[in-house]
């Protein structure tokens, strides 16, 4: 069995509805129990309880970048194979990797407030985050002015090439420039900046809580646009006749 033949509509549709109600329990079990047992983590000897912002925060700010890495993948996918499911998953993706830039913007303030005495500070990671947030818009409002489905993949799929570098400065920035506010990783292997178990494994399953609920919302989304452009097509078939 291939993996290209879930690029057939018919085919993903069948396997995705099997799919779906697994992946919607199993984000509903690890974002409910992630969350609470963050919550209920003892307060930082630093930040207070202001750290369990973090159990919102870095899935989230996780997720905006690799939503929009799938989303470089799929736009190429189409690009050079002209799998129609890719393109569709790619649209599909967009709206809620825009909404986990806005939380991990979001939480990021309100985390940050406390902590540098600033809403908001142009750090390297934080104005390209910023920007990132910029490009998921652009890359929504750019499917919704094209017409045609097949010439707004392609425009979406350059511009989503485009948006891919400020998707890896805000995962590298810290890396790339010394200066600035935002801390390094929350999650490292070096020693001396290991985060405390009693904080990360409620993490991990906080990410991988976000990342379930990612990919339940892009199958029902992915399973809507499908239903959209079969439904368009109907229609288009019934006016020529």
């Amino acid at each position: 069995m291939s993996f290209w033949e879930y690029a057939n509509p018919v085919k993903f549709m069948r396997l995705s509805d099997v799919a779906l109600p697994w992946v919607v329990g199993a984000a509903a079990l690890t974002l409910s129990v992630g969350v609470i047992w963050g919550l209920t983590t003892p307060e930082d000897y630093k930040q207070g309880s202001t750290v369990k912002i973090m159990f919102l925060h870095v899935p989230a700010a996780m997720m905006a970048i690799n939503i929009w890495v799938m989303m470089l993948v799929a736009s190429l996918i189409w690009i050079i194979r002209r799998h129609h499911v890719s393109a569709l998953a790619a649209k599909a993706a967009a709206p809620v990797g825009a909404v986990m830039t806005l939380i991990a913007l979001a939480t990021g303030a309100i985390w940050g407030q406390p902590m540098w005495g600033t809403w908001w500070e142009w750090d390297p990671r934080l104005t390209s985050f910023l920007i990132l947030f910029l490009f998921y818009l652009g890359y929504i409002a750019l499917w919704s002015a094209v017409e045609n489905p097949d010439n707004a993949a392609d425009l979406t799929g350059v511009l989503c090439l485009v948006g891919s570098v400020f998707a890896l400065l805000s995962r590298y920035a810290v890396n790339f420039w010394n200066q600035g506010l935002h801390q390094g990783a929350s999650l490292s292997l070096k020693a001396g900046e290991r985060m405390s178990p009693v904080y990360k494994y409620p993490l991990y399953l906080c990410m991988l809580g976000f990342f379930l609920l990612f990919l339940a919302l892009l199958l029902v989304r992915t399973r809507t646009e499908i239903r959209r452009r079969r439904t368009a097509a109907l229609i288009a078939r019934e006016v020529r006749s």
